[in-house]
């Protein structure tokens, strides 16, 4: 793969190939197929993020080869979801790794520095929506953002909530997090100035129906600038939060 690029390089530099034509060729670039999978090389290149490791149904063997195949291929941080403690502790026998128990997250090289726009703000409705929470600040962390953690500020207590106003209404983007009935997204978005990206969980009693009530609020909410991801799909959201935070810098690159 390595002398395909050179070659196409070469042809830029003789002016054989305009660099246009070369960056549509090395978008269109395929993956490494390993049997298991097919490790996508060049998501970076065409969506601006590297390829994610969802760890869920996935055995320690496989993850390690497709950390890997990523690895030759140059990619120097690798983010793995919902990897279950038992599986982190094979692949760090393989790959350095720092696990994250709360987000069931691990990352296998370095978390970049900070580069968006922005403070991304995560916020959960209670202690039991952290994992899903964790989940979003790890991924966003190591898109490159700052994170700022607001948990357990819920509206059973609405002035936990009203005592973060200075971090909510200077956010970037906001991500907020909560079950049962899912307020929270409403109550933040009609405080913040920012987009919010609201996450339903499957916290609660019988009548949430797994957090089907939290995403039925979320998606009916009155305040403007809210979207909604699936239920507990923490990855989802903090990935979208950092879209958002870098919005400015891809437009001045």
């Amino acid at each position: 793969m390595n002398e395909d690029i050179r070659a196409l390089l070469e042809g830029v530099k003789t002016g054989e190939t305009t660099v246009d034509e070369a960056l549509l060729k090395l978008k269109l670039k395929p993956f490494e197929d390993i049997g298991y999978a097919k490790v996508d090389l060049h998501r970076k290149l065409r969506q601006g993020v590297a390829e994610v490791i969802y760890g869920a149904g996935k055995t320690p063997g496989q993850i390690i080869g497709i950390a890997d195949a990523m690895k030759k291929n140059g990619q120097e941080t690798i983010l793995i979801t919902r990897l279950s403690p038992e599986a982190a502790a094979e692949v760090e026998a393989v790959h350095p790794l720092r696990y994250f128990k709360d987000g069931r997250c691990g990352v296998i090289g370095p978390i970049p520095e900070a580069d968006g726009i922005g403070k991304i703000v995560i916020a959960t409705g209670g202690t039991s929506d952290i994992p899903v929470a964790e989940e979003a600040a790890v991924t966003a962390e190591v898109l490159g953002n700052e994170v700022v953690r607001l948990y357990d500020v819920g509206v059973a207590g609405l002035h936990r909530t009203l005592a973060h106003l200075d971090d909510i209404m200077s956010a970037g983007v906001i991500v907020a997090i909560a079950g049962m009935e899912g307020a929270l997204a409403s109550v933040i978005g009609g405080l913040a100035d920012c987009p919010v990206i609201a996450v339903p969980t499957s916290v609660g009693y019988g009548a949430s129906f797994g957090g089907l009530s939290a995403l039925l609020s979320m998606l009916n909410s009155c305040a403007s600038g809210v979207s909604v991801v699936n239920i507990d799909n923490g990855f989802g959201a903090g990935y979208l939060a950092g879209m958002i935070n870098h919005m400015n810098v891809k437009k001045e690159a």
